[in-house]
């Protein structure tokens, strides 16, 4: 009797995604299972070794493929080509281990690897612009969970040894009932490494490990800004069973300075001036990272106006030119004037106001754009 064709069985066409055929074989499967159909279970067992058989053929890229050119000859079990049929043996998780097994954490049974690498760290380091722009040597303390020196991390007191699981019998997994099918879950017992301590470490109570606070020195390379991440190796809590030891990441973050900010390679300041040396001009001593300077301010020299002094900002920590230093300067308006001081201000007014536009151009022009819109207002 010809066999019936697989695409059909699974009620699917033939240029289905593998999705779609895992899809329609768990529905279909579930359906003619013959837990599930008790009126009729020679013909349910009949349809449900069908419906496996297409399952696995049509599930295998290459067993598909061969059956897509050559049908059933090319997956006959006499001509090397894929298995099928359905044991009685074989158990309703079994045949959805695939489809199920990632909801609810089957693995074949097989044991989890109870070596697992230790936990990465991190330490909030905060350094003043000096420091991070020159670079330097920080001294942390960390608190981390380091392997038990009385019992090398094992867990077990000391001339003990870890015994295999009495529920799992070491295999991390133990098979449960749900409903009309079974699945495996992690041992509640072991949590899926296999092993009990019978006699744990008085230390660290079977644990492994236990918490100390390390004193770390950290080299914080020149240049280094908010932001950066500085990575020691090994530096992080230990391995469980003898697993590796994870990372510390020790996270950069600059303090406000005082006088300057940063922008990248750029340092920025504003510099107070008086009403004279902006009038007259002058040279101002001005501070950066290297120490003071002289910075020559022209006559006539506006608020706000910027003055860049170059190669005297930060070398950036990945390499590249050394930034400048941008002076804003801002005009000091004189208080606290005495009448002698109030009179020469008057004076000096009465003389500016006399030339006209020439002394104050900024403003005249500010004037001349407010009448012009009010005039457009009212026009």
């Amino acid at each position: 009797m010809a066999k019936e064709d697989f695409y059909k069985l699974l009620e699917v066409d033939r240029n289905a995604s593998e999705a779609e055929i895992k899809k329609s074989y768990r529905k279909m499967a579930m359906k003619y299972h013959p837990d599930r159909n008790k009126d009729n279970p020679e013909d349910a067992e009949k349809k449900f070794k069908q419906i496996k058989e297409a399952y696995e053929i049509l599930s295998d890229s290459k067993k598909r493929a061969a059956y897509d050119q050559f049908g059933h000859a090319g997956v006959d079990p006499s001509m090397g080509g894929g298995r099928g049929g359905f044991s009685g043996a074989e158990s309703f998780s079994d045949i959805f281990g695939d489809v199920f097994g990632d909801i609810f954490g089957g693995g074949g049974g097989r044991q989890r690897s109870s070596v697992q690498r230790g936990a990465d760290l991190r330490y909030n380091l905060e350094l003043t612009l000096e420091e991070a722009v020159g670079g330097t040597e920080a001294t942390v303390k960390v608190p981390v969970l380091v392997a038990c020196g009385e019992c090398n991390g094992s867990g077990a007191k000391k001339g003990s040894s870890p015994v295999t699981c009495s529920t799992c019998h070491g295999h991390g997994q133990v098979r449960m009932q749900q409903g009309f099918f079974s699945v495996q879950q992690t041992c509640p017992t072991c949590h899926g490494t296999g092993k009990q301590i019978k006699d744990p470490c008085p230390k660290c109570y079977g644990q492994g490990r236990i918490q100390e606070t390390k004193t770390l020195s950290v080299k914080v390379p020149a240049g280094v800004d908010t932001g950066d991440r500085i990575r020691l190796a090994g530096e992080g809590e230990a391995g469980i069973n003898g697993g590796p030891s994870g990372d510390l990441y020790v996270q950069v973050q600059v303090k406000e300075h005082p006088i300057f900010t940063r922008d990248g390679a750029n340092l920025y300041c504003e510099v107070p001036i008086s009403f004279p040396t902006a009038c007259l001009g002058g040279e101002l001593e001005v501070p950066t990272l290297d120490g003071k300077v002289m910075l020559k301010i022209p006559p006539e020299t506006q608020t706000g106006k910027m003055f860049r002094l170059r190669g005297k900002g930060v070398k950036p920590v990945r390499g590249g030119a050394i930034g400048d230093l941008l002076c804003r300067v801002q005009i000091e308006t004189p208080v606290r004037l005495t009448k002698d001081q109030q009179t020469l201000i008057e004076q000096l007014q009465v003389s500016l106001s006399g030339g006209g536009k020439q002394h104050s151009p900024q403003e005249h022009s500010w004037m001349d754009g407010v009448k012009s819109f009010f005039d457009k207002l009212t026009g």
